[in-house]
């Protein structure tokens, strides 16, 4: 009978058209997916793929095999999974990418307690600023903001993401502060610029009472990462806008000052984003249920 990560190798290098893009997907390296996949050949006793140097293309046969397979992986893929609940306790590697600020200052101080708890799960954290597709690079879960709910993904929210302006007190001493958006433009801007879109960003801000005005943020500063953001406020090189969470713990020491303290802009949830199966793996659900408890805890 075929091992499972024979099996794994040749799906995932079927759909990905390559040893190497199935190597990421599985963590292991294009020469072990070659590998297995060779053996899978060898075992059945007829050629799956036709390799060239380019890229990888299925065979009549690998074709046929590809379609017998169906989704029957990735059941018995979640079969396990919840079996090993049953016997013991979660493992495997945990996939996650989340937002650099905020998966480093809001949910890496949760990684200790949560390896503690399931010391067999190996987490695999990718801190970058880019949505990404959860299913066709193998992620288990995600955390951020700005995720398209594709079909088979499922979000909880973990946090607001307000929007606030925020400034050191040491650039902040001598000045007059703003009592409304439209004043920002008196001081020093730092600039965010989407690494997607390669726009400046915009922002509308609202009070309490349903006020709208835009934030008139100067391109003094340009900057596309909001932690070197937060990291240029800091210094005293001028205003910018921030999402709450990413700051609080700044404002807090006395490291910035909210400005406008009734104004925010509205940037959309932070959330917690992984694929919906019938059968989710125990790694996946138990840290999906620890992160989303914590955070009911740090809100309640």
């Amino acid at each position: 009978m075929e091992t499972l990560t024979n099996l794994e190798s040749f799906v995932r290098s079927a759909e990905t058209g390559s040893f190497s893009g199935a190597a990421r997907l599985l963590a292991l390296t294009p020469a072990a997916v070659s590998r297995n996949v060779a053996v899978l050949e060898r075992n059945l006793g007829v050629r799956l793929f036709q390799r060239s140097t380019r890229k990888l293309s299925l065979t009549e046969a690998g074709e046929g095999f590809l379609a017998s397979i169906g989704g029957n992986l990735e059941a018995l893929q979640a079969a396990i999974s919840a079996v090993t609940t049953d016997r013991g306790e979660p493992a495997g590697v945990l996939k996650v990418s989340l937002a650099p600020t905020f998966g480093i200052g809001q949910v890496l101080p949760l990684l200790p307690a949560f390896l503690a708890r399931y010391p067999l799960i190996r987490p695999e954290w990718h801190f970058e600023n880019r949505a990404v597709d959860l299913i066709a690079e193998g992620y288990d879960a995600a955390i951020g903001g700005g995720f398209e709910l594709t079909p088979g993904v499922v979000a909880r929210t973990l946090a607001a993401a307000d929007v606030v302006a925020v400034a050191s007190p040491g650039y902040l001493q001598g000045r007059t502060l703003p009592d409304n958006p439209q004043e920002l433009s008196r001081f020093d801007g730092i600039a965010m610029r989407g690494s997607g879109t390669g726009r400046i960003r915009q922002w509308v801000m609202q009070d309490g009472a349903g006020n709208e005005a835009a934030a008139n943020i100067n391109q003094t500063i340009v900057l596309n990462d909001p932690a070197a953001m937060r990291e240029a406020a800091i210094l005293g090189l001028g205003v910018t806008l921030l999402v709450l969470p990413d700051v609080a713990a700044n404002i807090q020491r006395g490291e910035l000052v909210r400005l406008l303290p009734d104004w925010y802009a509205d940037a959309g949830p932070i959330s917690l984003y992984y694929p919906s199966r019938t059968l989710m793996p125990a790694k996946t659900r138990v840290f999906i249920d620890f992160v989303v408890e914590a955070f009911q805890r740090e809100t309640a």
